[in-house]
């Protein structure tokens, strides 16, 4: 396992939000978290990548126990997160957002960029308009591509579907997928379960800060608790 995740709590201060969750992500694996609003999804990835630091549990990376490390630390290592809120600098250009993910690869920079810009066109086109004039899904991929900048080992996606037309978060998963087929590590929290199972090879369900199911996603999609609760099928 490239991320292991073991026996984790976490809370906000007396709040405890994770219960003994365990989960593992093997390397060029694409693993989906799903539940509902408030179950601890967005905690779950905080905490593995260190903005949150769990009251009890392990969290390894590549072998490496990492449970006092800050986020810029475990940046460092090759696990990258983008959060729902997506946090770009809003009064700098595209190029300058893009470039900013480049910090720890420089050297790479030239390639790293014809990359994101193959991977989405639109941010090229774009390339010097300040980030605050771009559309919901056009933020979305200049947040994925400044990830990218990196070269990240494992790419932490928080709720990529959020505040998206159909047809933007169509083409959103459609370049994930090239991403996964690439050999890019992933672990994706998901509300808009059905594209989330469709990417991924294994699944985790979080309700109420624990792990109710797990398996491969292709079984979870056949799952009559998982089709009720989540696929809106009965």
């Amino acid at each position: 396992m490239i991320v292991r995740v073991e026996g984790v709590h976490a809370s906000y201060g007396p709040a405890l939000v994770l219960r003994d969750v365990s989960l593992g992500v093997s390397p060029s694996e694409a693993v989906a978290v799903i539940g509902p609003n408030g179950a601890g999804k967005t905690t779950l990835l905080r905490t593995i990548i260190g903005m949150i630091r769990p009251t009890q549990g392990r969290i390894s990376y590549d072998g490496q126990v990492c449970n006092g490390l800050r986020a810029f630390e475990t940046a460092r290592l090759g696990m990258v997160y983008v959060p729902a809120e997506r946090e770009l600098f809003s009064g700098m250009t595209v190029l300058e957002n893009l470039e900013l993910g480049s910090y720890r690869n420089f050297r790479n920079m030239p390639e790293r960029l014809s990359f994101v810009f193959e991977l989405f066109p639109h941010l090229e086109e774009r390339r010097q308009q300040f980030a605050s004039t771009l559309s919901g899904g056009e933020q979305q991929m200049l947040a994925i591509g400044r990830a990218l900048m990196g070269c990240p080992k494992v790419l932490l996606l928080d709720e990529p579907s959020t505040g998206l037309a159909p047809k933007t978060v169509a083409e959103l998963y459609r370049q994930l997928a090239r991403l996964k087929t690439a050999g890019l590590t992933m672990i994706i929290t998901e509300q808009q379960v059905p594209l989330a199972l469709s990417l991924t090879d294994r699944a985790y369900v979080l309700e109420q800060g624990s792990i109710r199911l797990s398996g491969k996603s292709a079984d979870l999609v056949g799952n009559p608790e998982i089709k009720a609760a989540y696929l809106g099928v009965t």
